[in-house]
């Protein structure tokens, strides 16, 4: 079992992080969308370095649960439009 969440835990970490390179802020700049998706942006990348660090505590289930959830702001956020995503891949569900 350790070495499914380590497994799972490596991967979702490597999803979000390459999710995060090719997600682009959608709505211009000065509009409220567009501050939402910075918004949504620092979330993901907050959950990320937040996974970081349970990870290199040895905490797995929390490191794959923020890596997890940081990872759905940015898949609920380019569902709704405030990321241009790539429409091919396993990055995101559009």
């Amino acid at each position: 079992m350790a070495a499914d969440i380590e497994e799972k835990t490596d991967r979702y970490e490597g999803l979000l992080a390459e999710a995060l390179d090719a997600a682009s802020v959608a709505p211009p700049e000065g509009t409220p969308m567009h501050d939402a998706a910075l918004e949504c942006e620092e979330m993901a990348a907050s959950y990320l370095e937040d996974g970081r660090h349970f990870r290199d505590d040895d905490d797995l289930v929390n490191a794959l649960a923020s890596f997890s959830y940081g990872h759905a702001w940015l898949d609920a956020g380019a569902r709704i439009g405030l990321f241009d995503v790539p429409t091919e891949g396993h990055l995101f569900t559009v």
